[in-house]
């Protein structure tokens, strides 16, 4: 009964990993294509509601013309305002959208606010209790890094733990700690960091929108 018992357990833990593996190889890639460079990213499978929304709305070409329209340095790029084609410098931007939302899919610890993360930009807590996301808007996570002494403080001030991956991506690699747990993770760049670094040095104006339209001339669903 102990080698059955023992198979078994080894027969789930590589169906397991043959699971994760193929889940993992069949994530679909996405090209950014802008006036400033090609940035790829990967969606996540187990955030399957923004995943296909972020699909529809590129095979609607909803994305083709779009601008970054807010850019912060050591922060984040953030697009998707369908009122931002051709706006000129003196519109105020960030608040075209469709009229819907998706219910939030924020999975936490497994995906933060690293650098390079692929995020679903919201209205606050206020009027958006329940997280739900935008149905066009997105970011990505530029960040800054993090000294152990601010990630101890943070925890003591926000009762969190960080685990030793997130301590390790934020002191390393750079990224927003302060979002997480809070807004819908469902990407990741996987080529193209260097763009996106790129655009958030570009000069802004009070509203953090980049006196040069950084354009979105298309995405395309691409293989890896």
């Amino acid at each position: 009964m102990k080698h059955i018992c023992l198979t078994v357990l080894a027969t789930i833990l590589v169906f397991t990993f043959f699971s994760m593996s193929y889940a993992q190889e069949n994530e679909t890639r996405v090209l950014i294509d802008t006036n400033m460079g090609k940035i790829k990213v990967k969606l996540f499978n187990d955030t399957p509601l923004h995943r296909d929304n972020f699909l529809k709305n590129i095979s609607e070409h909803r994305y083709d013309s779009l601008l970054f329209h807010r850019v912060i340095k050591q922060f984040m790029i953030q697009a998707g305002d369908i009122n931002s084609k051709n706006a000129p410098l003196e519109q105020h931007l960030g608040d075209g959208d469709l009229d819907y939302t998706i219910p939030a899919e924020i999975i936490y610890p497994k995906y933060y606010h690293k650098r390079g993360m692929l995020c679903a930009a919201r209205s606050s807590d206020e009027t958006n209790p329940a997280r739900a996301s935008s149905a066009t808007q997105f970011y990505i996570v530029t960040g800054k890094f993090y000294t152990e002494l601010e990630l101890n403080k943070m925890e003591k001030e926000q009762g969190i733990t960080f685990t030793p991956e997130e301590r390790h991506s934020y002191m390393f690699e750079g990224g927003a700690p302060h979002l997480d747990n809070k807004y819908t993770i469902f990407g990741e760049v996987t080529d193209g960091q260097k763009i996106v670094d790129k655009i958030q040095l570009v000069p802004t104006n009070e509203d953090d929108r980049p006196l040069k339209p950084v354009i979105i001339k298309s995405m395309t669903i691409v293989k890896k």
